[in-house]
């Protein structure tokens, strides 16, 4: 080199090892899981170390070879960040330093140690979690709980999935939906309701179902009502021939009932005068008695005249009856 010599200085040197020595890194925070549409995730603050002239925003320290904290394009000592910049924990109400994990939520702010369940504080940093109104995060089995309907039995809340039974806007456990008389659950039965209180069919038919008046057995659909008591239509039948009597002529006697042909023939009195029975239909409704013996109206007539003497003085002679003048004549 024509006999030149460099002479390299040795500040040169110094300001190239200053410039390898110069690292960079971002300190990234996890990322929580939420419920859907909640957005979680980590601050993004960058830290670093250098060995440039740099001083902190705040206490004009020489961040030279330091670990520093860049928010909002400040540059931060970690001692400055933690007493001025850190967000504090929603939880444990302290700031949440540079180098620890930080959690947000709807503005809110939490260390991820602190980020657990109000109820039964199990950890949430990478769980299901919900929100309530005053505040607190749940998890999801806890926030069901929580907010879920309540069973209208037991007032525990019915958990999302479980077999339930809903009823006016309402809801049981499916085994708490009993009937109010036996206590049985009625699942898939068919009930009826009296008031607020639920009942199976055959112990609703039991306690407020009529009562048919011949079996004495509740009447659950249909029936026959005469005078004033109901029958199921399979007991109104005539007491002699057990033919059905429903939409049919028929007559009592005796608390039972009969159709024409049996009441002629095994109840209906005799007419004493034209020895046909007194059924008490049609022209034949009104009947005189007297001394045991029955007439129609129309056949109490005097034998000798033929005048009626229903309503009338008459005299009975044998078998026969007269008026009183033609009994003078006898």
């Amino acid at each position: 080199m024509n006999g030149e010599v460099w002479i390299i200085s040795c500040s040169f040197f110094s300001e190239l090892h200053s410039l390898l020595r110069s690292v960079w890194y971002i300190h990234a925070k996890n990322l929580a899981v939420g419920r859907i549409g909640a957005e979680i995730g980590p601050r993004s603050y960058a830290t670093s170390t250098m060995t440039e002239r740099f001083d902190c925003y705040y206490c004009r320290d020489n961040l030279h070879g330091k670990k520093y904290v860049k928010k909002d394009e400040k540059h931060v000592c970690t001692k400055c960040f933690d007493k001025l910049c850190a967000n504090t924990c929603a939880e444990c109400r302290r700031p949440i330093g540079a180098d620890a994990k930080e959690l947000n939520h709807k503005n809110r702010h939490w260390h991820e140690d602190c980020f657990r369940c109000a109820k039964c504080y199990k950890p949430l940093a990478n769980e299901p979690f919900s929100a309530r109104d005053d505040g607190k995060i749940m998890c999801g089995k806890c926030g069901s709980r929580e907010d879920g309907n309540r069973c209208q039995a037991c007032y525990k809340v019915v958990m999302p999935g479980t077999q339930n039974v809903e009823y006016k806007k309402k809801v049981w456990h499916e085994e708490c939906f009993t009937c109010f008389e036996c206590k049985q659950p009625i699942r898939s039965q068919s009930f009826l309701n009296k008031g607020d209180d639920i009942y199976c069919g055959p112990c609703h038919d039991k306690k407020f179902a009529k009562k048919c008046f011949h079996c004495k057995q509740p009447i659950t659909s249909g029936g026959i009502s005469y005078q004033d008591q109901p029958w199921h239509s399979e007991c109104f039948v005539c007491r002699t021939c057990r033919k059905n009597l429903a939409g049919t002529r028929f007559t009592s006697h005796e608390e039972h009932v009969y159709c024409v042909d049996c009441y002629k023939t095994s109840v209906a009195k005799q007419c004493n005068g034209c020895k046909n029975p007194i059924t008490g239909f049609g022209h034949g409704t009104n009947v005189v008695n007297y001394e045991g013996h029955s007439w129609h109206e129309y056949c109490f007539n005097c034998k000798k005249c033929s005048l009626s003497l229903a309503n009338k003085r008459f005299v009975i002679n044998g078998e026969n009856i007269y008026c009183p003048d033609c009994a003078k004549k006898l």
